[in-house]
């Protein structure tokens, strides 16, 4: 660490954690927000896991692999848990966790319909902060199944703003943080705000509960003796577990004063009521639901007198005034540490030490000054963080079943996953969403590496280096794609992520090389099973399925018409960005290690013959001359048919595009020599590569896939606001299928698509996902990355006209810091207030309890900006700070 990081309390835990001298990360907000409905605690016949383990069961039935709960935390192996839960005394039930819609109960897919928000965090959680909104009234939980419902696909989704539930500011926040006074001593504070002009009345519990691993009849790594929570005679609680060792837990009396209430400690065990569920006799009288049958009905004997159990909650009754607070506090320590006072003056101290800290930290990592733009830094950083999570999924236990659980059904074994029973996943990973995509998913963790590396990089690389390692990547070199169906395939990023990461991890020269060249190796393998599995024919023309992008193509296109095969423009786009990075990785090994330059000349031959393929295959390629763009192209037996969809598929292909500085590789002789044959023996090939005189430094090398006359027609596509150039970013499609939608027919098939700048009208691929026209920020983000290489090569002698029409003519790195700023500008308060993102709910932007909340969103409306798909997708969408940031230097 630099001089200056010394003195950084944050940085200072995070070098102590990585020497190992103390695990500041063992606890974190690692616990998942949904866990119920995943495909790992589905075991139904059908594969339908929404139906197996529905939001009504949650309350009732363990999870095998995980827990959920309510903004909570827990250790990196998810074994002791801690999250609070709420009762307005009107709901049905307790609000332990977060409530959505499934598949079919949305018009528009899955959806979360809760307001929360992740407001700050560090990265060894050190400090956490959120907050959720709580409804007064009953939770309209079946108003918002029916309304949705009765939206149809056609209109956009019924929000729970949408009922009218906090009119009148009938509504309480519970803002919960975190601080850590050490990696054993974690001080939870939890503060109920109500916004009403009446007192509310409210049972608040801290409940804490052990992941249930000894219901299951399995023994070895992670399932050991049944571990505890006890009552002590001084109030406090005793946690014992064989593997995390023993704490101790506090509750301070209701709203943090000595003369408040007591909390009244309840216990039972984490464990299924089987007999509410499925009618059969429970192991236990002292169930999971407990807590719910106590309060709600009165069930005194639904949790247990001893004081005993392996779920336990501190509840609180109390009355919050009109438009006041009450605050509350707990605190898990480790035994070891010895006795502390639990609730004393410290309590405070280490909280405002560690907001403190928080601060510090992010002076040093938010780059921009402007006020405003910091804080939609610090939300989105926040967010990211928050969406760390604790992932457990033995694919092997899950399809052969448990020894003390029913046999799974024989479908099972052929359903799906069935090909990856060596993946074994026990990690802390950046999750998309920790509520609508509680798993990870390959090509979304490639963008939230690159996200994340700026306030931890070890974590980033960590997490690039996970998904290589042999528990995770499939024997055939492929990487796993996500929990629905880890064999499907994502578009291949993870090179890129991995020289991203790589060049942020020091100054040139002293960069993190090792790690670079352990990634290098296992891409090797993937690398080669896209070329073996994709390039059917060998004509290095390349069709990877849907790639990722859902309903963008005319079909679903991993299931094609019978008898057909797709040549994909951004499949094959694709692949060449992926050989143009492999290209960058091995020259830049070969620096030090002379055996890298063959990998380096297959590399670049390998990426000239992917761009001749791509731009004049069977005559003029994918590339459609009277157009001026790239399309798909349906093979039908012995004729072929253009796809002529303008969208994204058409702008991978500038994505494809390295620079070779001679002077960088002019010590690679072997490299050299043959690059220097290549261009004079393979002619037909050599034109892929543009050349230019770099000053007294020698020549430059442009490697692409389009010319630069075919660059200028995709850009005047790109750049033309009645087409794909929003003003919010770069949309998915061209808006010009708005009127003129594109129609397909083959046999007894219609086809269409048309410009859909919201959610999908389709339920091709579930329904909640629409590449048919909102602006999605990582395909954004890798246009701008392409754009600042182009102008690397061509400098400020290149430039075209943005916006098409406008007569204003800039350099295409002025073209990036445009797109850029229409990116930001929907984060960004206009004259009044609003933010684009909130779209049309005035008041986030008129009234002081709600301006405050910003969302970042799976992709945004193509023409008004509003937010959409999943509410909390900060994972990728979190690359906006690192937009912020070069705005800044510019």
């Amino acid at each position: 660490m630099s001089d200056r990081e010394n003195s950084i309390a944050e940085e200072v835990r995070l070098a102590e954690t990585r020497s190992r001298q103390r695990y500041w990360t063992r606890f974190g907000t690692y616990l998942a927000e949904r866990n119920w409905g995943t495909v790992r605690e589905d075991y139904s016949k059908d594969g339908e896991c929404w139906d197996d383990f529905p939001h009504e069961m949650a309350t009732s039935r363990a999870y095998r692999f995980g827990e959920d709960g309510l903004l909570g935390i827990c250790d990196r192996q998810g074994r002791l848990c801690f999250a609070p839960a709420l009762w307005n005394g009107k709901d049905p039930i307790l609000k332990e966790r977060l409530f959505g819609l499934n598949g079919k109960e949305g018009n528009h897919g899955e959806d979360v319909k809760e307001i929360y928000q992740y407001l700050d965090a560090t990265p060894t959680m050190s400090y956490a902060k959120a907050f959720y909104r709580y409804p007064l009234d009953a939770f309209p939980y079946e108003q918002l199944r029916k309304l949705n419902q009765e939206a149809g696909r056609e209109r956009p989704e019924v929000e729970l703003e949408d009922t009218g539930i906090f009119d009148g500011n009938r509504f309480v926040d519970l803002i919960i943080e975190y601080a850590k006074n050490d990696p054993d001593d974690v001080l939870i504070r939890l503060k109920l705000v109500n916004h009403s002009s009446e007192p509310a009345k409210l049972h608040l519990l801290g409940q804490f509960w052990f992941r249930n691993h000894w219901s299951w009849g399995r023994s070895g790594e992670g399932f050991g003796p049944k571990p505890a929570l006890k009552l002590r005679s001084d109030g406090t609680l005793s946690a014992s577990h064989f593997g995390l060792g023993r704490y101790r837990i506090r509750a301070s009396r209701s709203g943090m004063d000595i003369a408040g209430a007591k909390p009244t400690w309840l216990f039972t065990e984490n464990e299924t009521n089987a007999k509410k569920l499925y009618g059969s006799e429970n192991a236990s009288p002292y169930v999971k639901d407990a807590f719910h049958e106590y309060l709600i009905h009165g069930a005194q004997d639904a949790v247990n007198p001893e004081g005993v159990g392996t779920k336990a909650a501190a509840v609180y009754a109390v009355e919050v005034p009109a438009r006041g607070a009450l605050s509350f506090g707990l605190r898990l320590t480790s035994e070891l540490l010895g006795d502390c006072d639990p609730m004393g003056d410290d309590f405070d101290a280490v909280f405002e030490q560690r907001i403190a800290d928080a601060e510090e930290f992010y002076v040093e990592k938010i780059a921009t000054a402007d006020l405003h733009d910091r804080e939609i830094a610090r939300l989105a950083n926040a967010g990211l963080l928050w969406s760390k999570q604790f992932y457990h999924f033995v694919v092997d236990e899950w399809l052969e079943g448990d020894p003390l659980q029913p046999k799974p059904p024989k479908e099972r074994a052929r359903g799906r996953n069935r090909d990856w029973r060596h993946l074994y996943n026990r990690d802390i990973i950046l999750m998309p969403d920790k509520w609508e995509y509680p798993w990870y998913a390959a090509w979304d963790l490639a963008f939230h590496a690159v996200a994340v590396a700026h306030v931890d990089l070890e974590f980033a690389k960590s997490q690039l280096s996970l998904l290589l390692r042999e528990w995770y990547m499939h024997p055939s070199g492929q990487i796993p794609a996500y929990e629905f169906e880890f064999s499907d395939v994502n578009p291949p990023v993870h090179a890129w992520a991995v020289w991203r990461v790589y060049k942020m991890s020091g100054k040139k020269g002293h960069r993190d090389r090792a790690f670079l060249e352990s990634c290098f190796h296992k891409l090797l393998l993937n690398f080669t099973w896209w070329v073996n599995r994709k390039d059917v024919e060998g004509n290095h023309l390349f069709a990877g399925g849907f790639l990722g992008l859902d309903n963008i193509g005319v079909f679903d296109r991993s299931k094609l018409p019978i008898g057909s095969r797709l040549e994909q423009a951004d499949g094959t786009a694709w692949m060449a960005f992926y050989c143009g990075t492999m290209l960058a990785i091995s020259l830049e090994l070969a620096q030090q290690n002379p055996s890298y330059e063959d990998l380096a000349s297959k590399f670049f031959e390998h990426f000239v013959a992917i761009a001749s393929a791509i731009n004049t295959f069977g005559g003029s390629g994918l590339f459609d001359e009277g157009d001026g763009f790239y399309y798909d192209r349906l093979r039908l037996g012995d004729h072929d048919v253009p796809l002529k969809v303008r969208s994204l598929v058409g702008l991978v292909p500038l994505f494809a595009v390295e620079v070779i500085e001679e002077e960088h590789v002019m010590r690679l002789r072997g490299f050299m020599k043959r690059m220097k044959w290549f261009l004079r023996e393979r002619v037909d090939l050599a034109r892929q590569i543009s050349y230019m005189e770099h000053s007294a430094k020698g020549e430059r090398y442009l490697l692409a896939i389009p010319s630069l006359e075919r660059l200028v027609h995709v850009l005047r596509y790109a750049l033309d606001e009645t087409e794909f150039l929003s003003p919010f970013g770069i949309r998915s499609l061209s808006r010009v299928h708005a009127d003129k939608p594109f129609r397909f027919e083959h046999g007894n098939q219609k086809y269409g698509v048309e410009y859909m700048p919201g959610e999908s009208n389709s339920g091709l691929f579930g329904g909640n996902s629409n590449w048919r026209g909102p602006v999605w920020f990582p395909m954004n983000f890798l246009f701008i990355e392409a754009l600042e290489r182009w102008h690397y090569f061509y400098g400020d002698a290149l430039v075209v006209e943005c916006p098409v029409g406008s007569g204003r003519m800039l350099d295409l790195r002025a073209v990036a810091q445009e797109i850029s700023m229409r990116l930001v500008s929907l984060f960004r308060c206009d004259g009044r207030g609003k933010r684009p993102c909130h779209g049309a709910f005035e008041r986030y932007a008129d009234d002081p309890a709600w301006n405050h909340i910003v969302f970042f969103h799976e992709y945004f409306h193509g023409d008004t900006g509003k937010g959409l798909g999943a509410s909390h997708q900060t994972g990728w969408t979190a690359l906006v700070v690192r937009l912020l940031e070069k705005l800044s230097r510019s």
